[in-house]
């Protein structure tokens, strides 16, 4: 399946009434990338990070580059980058991506995602049991968490 245009009308329509009120309301600083790649090497260095203590900083550092700065996170040399300015060591990192040392386990979580009938991004989960796909309102997502603690 192709990825989405990043010039394309769905996106440009999607960010305009959703994303990007929601971002300002929220005070977030986020920008529609320049680029749609996929993610399954990003989520593979997420899972390589969280070996090393650095998942919450790796993601946050992978969502800055992509959100703000436009970088294109399907890319190793990216990715590496983003592992080297944090402190690790950027070739543990491409040794793990050119291994797929971490393919199972973001594999697993796209079955879970699947059973769990999350369709896109975001995507919120409460419990392991209930979850939405999209960006969503903040309401919503409190009726997402009364919702799982009614089902706890």
């Amino acid at each position: 399946m192709p990825t989405l245009d990043p010039h394309g009308e769905y996106l440009h329509r999607v960010w305009g009434s959703s994303v990007y009120p929601l971002a300002e309301n929220l005070g977030i600083d986020i920008k529609l990338p320049p680029v749609q790649p996929r993610s399954r090497r990003a989520h593979e260095a997420a899972h390589w990070a969280r070996r090393h203590g650095k998942f919450r900083e790796y993601n946050d550092a992978v969502f800055r580059a992509f959100f703000r700065r436009g970088e294109d996170i399907g890319n190793i040399e990216v990715l590496i980058r983003l592992a080297s300015d944090m402190g690790l060591d950027g070739n543990d990192l491409r040794a793990a991506l050119d291994n797929s040392l971490y393919l199972e386990n973001v594999l697993a979580d796209e079955r879970e995602a699947k059973k769990l009938g999350l369709s896109g991004v975001p995507a919120f989960v409460a419990n392991r049991k209930i979850a939405l796909s999209g960006v969503q309102s903040v309401e919503s997502l409190q009726k997402l968490v009364e919702h799982a603690r009614l089902l706890s």
